[in-house]
């Protein structure tokens, strides 16, 4: 009986309709339940059924057959619906998959390069041991790769970056399935890129109290980082409705993916300011040639562009939140989520490029050379002669061996005076070749 009603209306339509083969091929892809809402939209006389400019352009007409089908289809017929009511009217079909998969594909690629050069010029140069900011962006890279693959292999394979009604049901469920992965994953490589400067900063940086404030907002970043990451995977019951949910068929409860994703994005910016303001603040108070200063504030400065990337990405984030086309605008927070993790991993391999280029171009290291070796002579009392270029040893016109990390000077040989004792601190170091150099200013100490 259905069967027959159904065939009844595609005969009057196709009568009615001064259409097209195509278009009534169209017309005979339309769920039973649009074409019984087409049928009543002309019965209210306000487009007539020839007249197809009408059909696709009057706001009234539209707005009747979408809350009919709104109300009497289910969500995969009423996307079918809009996908041939819009292919119908020339609508273009609308496809910028393509362009985040060459995107992709290069930033991974520029930010592995960095990466890899930054351990390579560690391994053959400076020959130092890596350090926990090491592990940890060579660990963002790897979180990213995962990323990259997917990217390709599973969320634009699968209609990122186009319509949700010009794709499949299958395609839908498979790229929010994709999507879900990589959700958690950049809450992974969102906490490691952090934590990678935070390490960075611990090393470089020796006083006791810019010590603790870093070891506290490593600690911060870590609870941080596993709380998303945990809420991430486990904010559906059952799991897999976070990719079922859409067609409204499917039973389960989901926490507000909007607030998460907004409070994440909010907090990460709050931390990026607080984590840039620790080396500036430090670096104010260094005794460094006023050029060396500002040569090291710029490159810490590049590292804004992370947090200008973050606030565009917490916009992209606004308009996904008011939209019903998750198809189209995950593309921009994917995007900026892509851009945001390599250019981070690039901006924490910049100290080690920086050093690879002194190496390379003298002429840009200014007037460190000259600042080291007065570093070396202050407070000796000795002529500083032979300097090796890479600082392993020092011949010096003295008696005294520096062997250990601390000597002490003389003790003043006068009985009944003032007694005066003076500490240096002289460190092996390859100053050309670790990042630590950049904001080396240790001096005399007193006690």
């Amino acid at each position: 009986m259905i069967s027959l009603f159904r065939k009844c209306i595609l005969l009057w339509l196709a009568t009615v309709f001064v259409a097209t083969a195509a278009q009534q091929t169209a017309l005979s892809e339309l769920p039973e339940c649009a074409q019984i809402c087409l049928l009543r939209a002309f019965g209210t006389d306000t487009c007539a059924p020839t007249d197809q400019a009408c059909i696709c352009t009057n706001e009234v007409f539209q707005n009747n057959v979408t809350l009919c089908v709104s109300s009497s289809c289910t969500i995969p017929e009423a996307l079918v619906t809009r996908n041939v009511s819009l292919t119908n009217c020339g609508a273009p079909v609308r496809h910028r998959g393509e362009h985040y998969v060459t995107l992709s594909n290069a930033m991974v690629c520029i930010a592995a390069a960095f990466v890899v050069i930054r351990f390579a010029f560690k391994a053959t140069v400076s020959r130092l041991d890596f350090g926990y900011d090491d592990f940890c962006v060579l660990a963002t890279l790897i979180a990213a790769i995962p990323s990259a693959i997917i990217t390709v292999f599973g969320t634009v394979k699968n209609g990122l970056g186009q319509d949700l009604w010009a794709l499949t049901p299958t395609e839908i469920t498979q790229m929010l399935q994709y999507f879900y992965i990589m959700a958690w994953l950049y809450f992974l490589q969102l906490t490691l890129l952090k934590l990678t400067l935070l390490f960075f900063y611990i090393r470089v940086f020796p006083s006791k109290e810019v010590q603790r404030l870093l070891w506290g907002t490593v600690i911060f970043t870590v609870l941080w980082g596993l709380a998303f990451i945990i809420v991430a995977v486990f904010q559906c019951r059952p799991i897999h409705y976070f990719w079922t949910k859409w067609d409204g068929m499917h039973e389960g409860t989901c926490l507000e993916i909007n607030a998460i994703t907004a409070s994440n994005a909010a907090i990460s910016i709050a931390l990026d300011f607080w984590i840039l303001g620790i080396p500036l603040w430090q670096l104010w108070g260094l005794k460094l040639h006023w050029k060396k200063k500002v040569g090291v504030a710029l490159m810490f400065c590049v590292g804004t562009f992370v947090t200008v990337v973050s606030i565009l990405r917490l916009q992209a984030l606004v308009h996904f939140a008011a939209s019903s086309n998750v198809s189209w605008e995950f593309y921009d927070v994917s995007v900026w989520s892509t851009i945001e993790i390599c250019v981070g991993i690039m901006c924490a391999c910049l100290p080690t490029l920086r050093l690879l280029l002194v190496k390379l171009f003298p002429i840009l290291g200014g007037s460190s050379v000259r600042s080291r070796q007065q570093y070396y002579n202050y407070g000796s009392g000795n002529e500083l002669k032979n300097v090796s270029q890479k600082h392993k040893s020092y011949n010096m016109n003295t008696s005294a061996a520096i062997s250990s990390p601390r000597t002490e000077s003389f003790d003043d040989k006068i009985e009944d005076g003032i007694r005066v004792k003076t500490s240096y601190m002289v460190k092996h170091s390859h100053s050309d070749t670790d990042e630590a150099s950049l904001v080396s200013h240790e001096g005399p100490q007193r006690q």
